[in-house]
């Protein structure tokens, strides 16, 4: 097997992983089994490994010692992390980006938000959530930066999932509509105010595992 096939092989792994984890068909604590996991693809246990370093890095599973990998569980303390760190990276993107924000990037980022506003469930809100936020930083032109965040939101997609299972109800975001009006206006430190408290933002609901367990769930709800 080839490094270039092992890598593609890797790459899909990870994605359906990270789908199920964000999706909470895997849950939090569960074990991530690497003969089971290759059986399944049909593959050697390389690219699982691979798989499993994309997957910490990403923040969506954690390797302990003599347990093996599992599917990352997180605290408020863990969250808040999270949130911190999604508010510096995106504060500066935005920072970088606003020079470059034309009036069509911000027509479709209020297409974005619209969309958001009218989402029938969580899943559809989280695509509409991130492509607001991706389209309003992507012209900071700063690849590394916009793929750290995109890992930040692949975790927070995650929490968001779990914490959403009770039901979803259509929201208007009132912050994304402020963000958008003030960068029309130029008045972008108003904007980024407005984004650092956004992504700050953490609610609380109490969760029921396909297991029985209960629990409480952290999300980020920007």
């Amino acid at each position: 097997m080839t490094t270039i096939t092992e890598d593609t092989i890797a790459n899909r792994i990870s994605r359906v992983l990270a789908d199920r984890i964000i999706t909470g068909a895997l849950e939090p604590g569960s074990r991530l089994r690497q003969d089971h996991i290759a059986e399944e693809f049909g593959t050697s246990h390389v690219p699982v490994r691979e798989a499993f370093r994309r997957l910490e890095a990403q923040g969506l599973a954690v390797s302990e010692a003599r347990r093996g990998v599992r599917v990352a569980s997180f605290s408020l303390a863990e969250v808040q992390e999270v949130a911190r760190m999604r508010s510096a990276l995106e504060v500066l993107a935005l920072r970088h980006a606003a020079p470059h924000l034309t009036p069509f990037i911000l027509d479709e980022a209020e297409t974005a938000m619209t969309a958001g506003d009218g989402a029938v469930d969580i899943r559809e809100w989280d695509e509409a959530n991130r492509r607001f936020h991706r389209l309003l930083l992507a012209p900071c032109d700063m690849p590394r930066l916009l793929a750290a965040i995109d890992d930040l939101h692949m975790v927070g997609s995650r929490l968001l999932f779990v914490s959403g299972r009770g039901g979803w109800a259509p929201r208007v975001d009132v912050d994304h509509h402020a963000i958008v009006d003030h960068l029309r206006k130029g008045k972008v430190e108003q904007a980024i105010v407005v984004l650092d408290r956004h992504v700050q933002r953490i609610g609380q609901k109490p969760i029921l595992y396909a297991s029985g367990a209960t629990g409480a769930a952290f999300a980020i709800e920007g």
